[in-house]
């Protein structure tokens, strides 16, 4: 007989040709190494929370909210009637819900571009503390320790056109001498057309110096003069 080379190894243990077991010995050290990667990262991450400011910390969607609903409506009241046009306001704004003036810490309003204020004029007559709210107070106290140099304010205020046709909404002057001598910059002012008043503090230049309101009298246009407002302030770069 004629003898065969064989394709097995001479000491017969049947061993794969040599490109096989090269191919499988990489394959091997392959996934080795992928093992050890692997335990080193995690190993690593105890040793990487000792380090001092250093976290892992999950990704997360971020949304920035715009100037619009940033802007807060700061109100006080004695009968609901200034709360309810601040209520329109906010509603025509998409912003938060207001709040009053004397629940708002100092450090907050200094934080602000801008705000929207409102008052009552309850004081008819008076040359300061007109509102007879929390803003007699805060005008003459927490005011006038705040620089509000370059800060943006818009006014609103609420009266009562028929009883008090010679005092229509003077508090909401008031807000303006107040603010504007601190150095806010106030925006949306409104025509005096459409009201039955006498006299106003809170006019100036032959402007009201914001919106105002008449929940008394004339309570079926409060909201709509709001929503004219917001849209009156958006187009004046307020927001």
């Amino acid at each position: 007989h004629t003898n065969v080379p064989s394709t097995k190894c001479i000491s017969g243990r049947g061993e794969e040709p040599k490109s096989r077991r090269v191919s499988q010995y990489k394959i091997s050290s392959t996934l080795k190494n992928i093992s050890k990667m692997k335990f080193s990262c995690v190993a690593a991450l105890p040793l990487l929370s000792m380090v001092d400011g250093f976290a892992f910390v999950p990704q997360k969607a971020t949304t920035s909210s715009t100037a619009l609903d940033a802007t807060p409506v700061y109100y006080s009241t004695s009968t609901g009637n200034t709360e309810t046009v601040a209520g329109y306001i906010v509603e025509a704004s998409g912003g938060d819900e207001a709040e009053d003036i004397g629940d708002v810490d100092d450090d907050t309003i200094a934080g602000l571009d801008s705000m929207i204020i409102g008052a009552p004029t309850w004081h008819t007559g008076a040359e300061e503390e007109r509102s007879g709210t929390s803003w007699d107070e805060w005008l003459y106290s927490n005011l006038e320790n705040m620089d509000l140099s370059g800060k943006k304010v818009a006014i609103f205020g609420v009266g009562d056109q028929a009883s008090y046709a010679d005092n229509f909404c003077d508090a909401a002057g008031e807000l303006y001498d107040c603010f504007t001598a601190k150095g806010a910059k106030v925006y949306g002012m409104t025509s005096t057309d459409g009201y039955d008043h006498s006299e106003s503090k809170a006019i100036v230049d032959g402007k009201f110096v914001g919106l105002m309101c008449d929940e008394d009298n004339q309570d079926d246009v409060s909201e709509s003069r709001a929503q004219a407002w917001v849209e009156q302030l958006k187009a004046e770069g307020f927001f």
